[in-house]
């Protein structure tokens, strides 16, 4: 079952604990050998490790109109209105973090800013295979296209070489993705990072993967921009007596049912919480589709942790960084400024993870592995470039150039000072 220790033990762990490996040394070996023929030899290397992994090469690699229409005569009405519901508060929450170029006048002479320029074409990888996740569609291509990303290009596993999952092409048509190519893993991120004959090359890849895909972002990178290499998934769970037992087990197994490797954590001050919620996480295990997964990931990578006040929860919880971090006590909001280092945080008892991996607007890619005390989750900033821009009139440069060729001198750049001086009058 899931481990009970100390905050001092708890701590301790975190101090000594490898972390784990995101790729193993095979993932990199093969993704390296497929991203190299497929840089070489296009669309036949492309198909040799299709045949390969998947078992199957497609007709046609591109799910066409007709495909795509077919899609929603397959998926239920219920199901395509939650969807339409989703995708709307996931809109509006990243149309807020929209920025304007800036243009400054400081002072006559002088004009400077900053120019906010989508990128063009933006490729999103979205698993398949044992399930499937719209919800990926949403969080990586509502943002992009609110930048304004003019081309979005989603890769996708088709099931025995034939047709995607009706639910994503669905998602990927409500939320306005471009193209979409029945293909995954490795020969997928190669073939979107350096094109094929068949599939078009991008400039950044978005979304999650197996070790296999990770490992291919994490090669590419340099040649195309990627989002992140995420690690396991997890969630730290702050709470107090005021917390509901059924729901604190509910949400630690919400997450451990991801992997064998997430990681799902209660810290709290209270005994007497930490042995119901042991209770409550047999009784709901013992009817979970995924039960296997749940209990390896809580047995191994998780805990329940007991400290001594509700400050050393959220100094622990610091120290983690979690991905997802929810603070279950009365009047959440006044422990919000506790928080240093967290993904993104779920406040009171009725607000579950689920909700942000689903629904309610905040993106669900986020940083993990501790990554949160520097990098933050996916936005639309991650699909804008910031160009700088500067004008100086004759007379403002000859007001710096003084000061400028002085630094250039200093750093014995001559090129640079005589850059200036070129442009001074009677020189």
């Amino acid at each position: 079952m899931i481990p009970i220790y100390q905050a001092e033990e708890f701590e301790q762990r975190l101090t000594e604990q490898k972390k784990t490996s995101l790729q193993s040394d095979q993932a990199y070996q093969v993704a390296k050998e497929v991203i190299t023929a497929i840089q070489q030899e296009g669309d036949k290397a492309l198909d040799k490790y299709v045949e390969k992994f998947d078992g199957r090469v497609p007709d046609s690699y591109l799910v066409t109109d007709q495909e795509r229409k077919q899609a929603w005569e397959k998926v239920s009405s219920k199901t395509i209105k939650a969807l339409e519901r989703a995708a709307e508060n996931i809109k509006k929450f990243h149309t807020k973090q929209l920025n304007e170029s800036k243009f400054m006048r400081n002072e006559p002479d002088i004009v400077s800013g900053q120019l906010y320029l989508p990128i063009e074409k933006v490729g999103l990888y979205v698993p398949g295979g044992t399930a499937c996740y719209p919800s990926s569609v949403f969080m990586n291509a509502i943002p992009a296209i609110l930048a304004g990303v003019e081309e979005v290009v989603m890769v996708t596993p088709a099931r025995n070489g034939e047709q995607i999952e009706p639910i994503l092409s669905v998602a990927a048509d409500i939320c306005g993705v471009t193209t979409i190519y029945k293909i995954g893993g490795i020969q997928a991120i190669a073939a979107l990072a350096y094109g094929t004959e068949t599939i078009t090359s991008v400039d950044k890849i978005v979304g999650p993967g197996n070790a296999y895909v990770a490992a291919a972002k994490a090669l590419v990178y340099g040649d195309v921009g990627i989002d992140m290499i995420a690690g396991p998934s997890e969630v730290a769970i702050i709470a107090d007596d005021t917390a509901n037992p059924a729901y604190v087990a509910a949400d630690l197994i919400a997450q451990a049912e991801h992997d064998i490797l997430a990681r799902s954590f209660l810290l709290t001050p209270s005994d007497q919480l930490i042995k119901a919620t042991e209770i409550e996480l047999k009784t709901q295990l013992a009817d979970l589709p995924r039960t296997e997964i749940a209990s390896a990931a809580l047995r191994d990578y998780g805990g329940l942790i007991k400290v001594d006040n509700i400050e050393e929860a959220f100094r622990l919880a610091n120290q983690l960084a979690p991905e997802h971090l929810e603070i279950q006590l009365d009047d959440p909001l006044s422990y919000l400024g506790y928080v240093k280092h967290a993904g993104s945080v779920f406040l009171g008892h009725y607000t579950p993870e689920s909700l942000g991996d689903y629904y309610a607007g905040p993106n669900h890619v986020l940083p993990t592995s501790g990554t949160a005390k520097f990098s933050s989750g996916l936005s639309v900033d991650d699909f804008v470039k910031k160009t700088t821009f500067l004008y100086y009139t004759e007379k403002a440069l000859q007001q710096a150039a003084d000061d400028v060729m002085t630094i250039a001198e200093e750093e014995q750049l001559s090129g640079h000072a005589r850059a200036v001086s070129k442009r001074l009058i009677n020189e």
